[in-house]
């Protein structure tokens, strides 16, 4: 067992599974990787399953029974990686919009630099987005923007989706209360470290979309990212976050 293991949520990302998998584990450093599957059409899982064959030890599956939403996601993945001892947890993309080879970076930061969080981050340093449409891009940017303002982080990528956490950080932020399920789930957890004074470092990375696969975006998800910030902010001024 490795001392950092990446969670790899999927529905219906056949195209990209084995690739993505394969680049992980080609990568200098060891992680291990967990897939938790939302029972995709596609049979994402029983890719994985042929794969873990030869990655025994090394690559986990975890199959829920429906679509159930991001968020949930990664809670499950969060609890099967504690149980299990792992100091350094990640959360990536199947699809290649976060590439592999920054995992390494991240989890310098964590392991040598003394963060507790490590953002993969397109906006520390300008905007670093491939193939998204301008439009996509500018309503991105003023997501991170707009929820800077109204909860006072200091991160410039609030809705990033690639991170680590230090096994710590997951066991004192109390799972169960994380509400939100969408990309507001990223927004959450960020918020929730930054208010218990969590040491969190961006480190940036090259954002590129996915050429395979279709985007999991939705209108509900962004409304629920707009809306759910400002909930969130008011309950945590009343100590309720």
């Amino acid at each position: 067992m490795q001392d950092a293991i990446v969670i790899i949520p999927t529905f219906n990302e056949i195209e990209n599974i084995e690739d993505i998998i394969r680049a992980v584990f080609n990568l200098e450093k060891a992680f291990d990787i967990l897939v938790v599957d939302d029972n995709s059409p596609d049979l994402t899982s029983l890719k994985v399953k042929e794969l873990q064959e030869e990655f025994k030890d090394r690559l986990f599956l975890e199959t829920r029974h429906e679509k159930s939403g991001l968020g949930t996601a990664y809670i499950h993945g969060f609890y099967w990686c504690l149980d299990r001892n792992y100091d350094y947890i990640f959360e990536m993309d199947a699809d290649f919009s976060h590439n592999p080879k920054d995992l390494i970076d991240l989890y310098n930061v964590c392991h040598i630099d003394g963060a507790d969080v490590s953002i993969g981050s397109r906006y520390i340093k300008g905007v670093n987005v491939v193939n998204w449409p301008m439009g996509r891009v500018i309503l991105s940017y003023l997501a991170s923007v707009y929820v800077r303002v109204i909860t006072g982080m200091k991160i410039k990528d609030t809705t990033a989706g690639f991170v680590c956490y230090k096994r710590e950080v997951l066991e004192n932020l109390n799972l169960k209360k994380i509400k939100f399920i969408g990309y507001a789930f990223q927004i959450e957890m960020k918020f929730k470290a930054h208010l218990k004074h969590y040491k969190i470092i961006e480190v940036p990375v090259v954002f590129t979309d996915r050429t395979k696969g279709e985007s999991k975006l939705s209108s509900n998800i962004i409304s629920e990212a707009i809306f759910g910030v400002i909930t969130m902010k008011f309950k945590s001024l009343f100590g309720r976050a």
